[in-house]
């Protein structure tokens, strides 16, 4: 059954991929409509994915495609960051009832908890690094341990590397349209 399940999500995922990929065009042009609300937008735009725990990974794509590399991965590590902080506030303060009923039917929360009780910055950058944890429910998750908030923003550092590689697939993505298309760039190289 579980099988069925993952494959039915991994169908989504690709169909959902593919049609977000053919939009990303029509995106980034009307996000180049904005001027200087572009980026305070779009800051928004992700903060408000990350509560409602929508994959960004598009958005973050998108950011390369539209800001370029550097700019593209500011504004989301901002867009994460606060995104992050704000459900783990709502965790810990806001929904913390419902939350903890969610996930103390899952033994994996309760070591969680425990090893970053124990060595918290550690422990949540190597799951802030690891793809195997989604970046929404690791916030909520995390906003009901015993790990600080100091800890928790430290360790947010840890989504550097994959942002910089979404952010950079993105905007390779753009260089390569522009070029197939026969125009000139206007973000430059993709680097």
């Amino acid at each position: 059954m579980r099988g069925a399940i993952a494959l039915v999500c991994l169908v989504a995922i690709v169909l959902f991929g593919r049609r977000a990929a053919a939009f990303l065009p029509t995106f980034t042009a009307w996000v180049d409509t904005l001027g200087v609300w572009a980026p305070v937008l779009f800051i928004a735009g992700y903060v408000v994915a990350c509560v409602a725990f929508i994959p960004a990974s598009i958005l973050t794509i998108a950011a390369g495609a539209t800001f370029g590399l550097v700019r593209g991965v500011l504004f989301v590590v901002i867009g994460a960051s606060i995104g992050a902080i704000a459900s783990f506030l709502i965790a810990r303060y806001v929904a913390r009832g419902a939350i903890e009923r969610r996930l103390t039917s899952d033994p994996r929360l309760e070591a969680v908890d425990r090893a970053v009780a124990k060595d918290g910055r550690r422990i949540m950058l190597l799951m802030r690094i690891s793809p195997a944890f989604p970046f929404g429910i690791l916030n909520y998750a995390l906003g009901v341990t015993r790990v600080s908030l100091g800890d928790f923003v430290i360790a947010l550092i840890g989504i550097l590397p994959g942002t910089t590689l979404y952010v950079y697939t993105g905007s390779v993505a753009r260089t390569v349209t522009a070029a197939a298309g026969g125009t000139a760039s206007p973000r430059g190289p993709a680097y």
